[in-house]
Order: C-alpha cells, then sequence, then structure tokens
C-alpha cells in the first residue's frame, strides 16, 4: 500500500477520528487537558507505527503534560482502537506535539499589530472625511473636464 494511496488516507481518517473519540471521552488522567484536538494522523502503509499529531488549546506546559498522559496511555489507547477500528494490525501510535495552529495564532496578531500601525499613519494623513491629501494633485485636476462628464 502507497503512503498516499486512497486506502491510506480512509485509515488515517478512520484512526483519526476514533483517537478524538477515545481522547475525549474514555480519558480519565488528569494531565491530559480538556481543550486536545487530533489535528492529524498518518498510518504507515505497513500498519505498523503511526504518527498523531496533538494540539493542546492552553500553555506549553500543559501541552507537554498532555503529550505525557497520552504516551502513558498508550496502551489503553492501542487496545481500545483495537476494538473499534478493524485493521490488520494495530499501529503502535507516537504522539507528536502539533504547534502549528498556535504558530498561526501568533502570526496573524502579529500582522494585527502591524495593520493596526499602518492604519494609525494612515489615520493621521487623512482629514476628518476620510481625505488623503498627499494622494491628491491639484494640477492634475481639471474642474471643467470633470464637469462635462458628468
Amino acid at each position: 500500500m502507497r503512503k498516499n494511496s486512497i486506502k491510506n488516507i480512509r485509515i488515517n481518517g478512520e484512526v483519526q477520528k476514533e483517537l478524538s473519540r477515545i481522547i475525549r471521552e474514555e480519558l480519565k488522567d488528569p494531565r491530559i487537558h480538556p481543550m486536545t484536538s487530533v489535528m492529524e494522523v498518518e498510518v504507515a502503509p505497513d500498519l505498523k507505527t503511526c504518527k498523531a499529531y496533538i494540539s493542546v488549546l492552553g500553555s506549553e506546559e500543559e501541552g507537554r503534560d498532555t503529550i505525557k498522559g497520552l504516551k502513558q496511555a498508550e496502551g489503553f489507547i492501542r487496545r481500545e482502537l483495537a476494538h473499534t477500528v478493524n485493521l490488520r494490525n494495530t499501529p503502535q501510535i507516537r504522539f507528536m506535539l502539533d504547534q502549528s495552529t498556535e504558530y498561526g495564532v501568533t502570526m496573524s496578531r502579529l500582522i494585527d499589530e502591524i495593520a493596526a500601525k499602518e492604519g494609525r499613519a494612515a489615520t493621521e494623513d487623512t482629514d476628518e472625511d476620510g481625505f488623503d491629501e498627499d494622494e491628491f494633485d491639484e494640477d492634475e485636476f481639471d474642474e471643467d473636464e470633470f464637469e462635462d462628464e458628468n
């Protein structure tokens, strides 16, 4: 089975859905943060190993604690996965902390800050009616030509 085959994509989706359900409903470990999401799952073509990318909406310490808790509960998770997903082999799961969402939020905040600074600079150049004097060149504007068009 190839890595990007339709069968492998379906298996990835099914394992991701079941891992999410198991983490949300079955695990009772207090180290696992309640806002934990399974962002992506990559099951190897031979069904022996699986990488699960986990995102935690919280501090960095809560993310590390969640990953530790998931690693401790790997046997239980794997057994539950074997009961619900009918695969030839139940993959060994490696939990990886996914920080792409956190990175995206940070970048978005930086872009908003820059836009706010540029917005303030732009509003300082404009009048109360939103007219930017720097963009208007009186020499190029011919009132007679404007009236003729209307």
